[in-house]
């Protein structure tokens, strides 16, 4: 799924996001927005990961929106 596409459904794609990392705030999902490079840099903050593993479970959450 591209990036076009997470944009325009945000809203619908955020409870499942908000589900699966249930440690980030509202608001870094409203600043996201399917920003995915946002994202991973929120939770390598929030969970101490590695970049590369914070960029893979974005990648896998998009694949699991298609």
């Amino acid at each position: 799924m591209n990036k076009d596409i997470i944009s325009g459904k945000w809203k619908q794609i955020k409870g499942k996001a908000q589900a699966r990392w249930g440690d980030l705030t509202d608001d870094v999902f409203d600043v996201a927005e399917g920003d995915g490079k946002y994202l991973a840099g929120k939770l390598q903050e929030q969970y101490g990961w590695e970049r590369d593993r914070a960029e893979k479970e974005v990648q896998d959450f998009e694949r699991t929106l298609n």
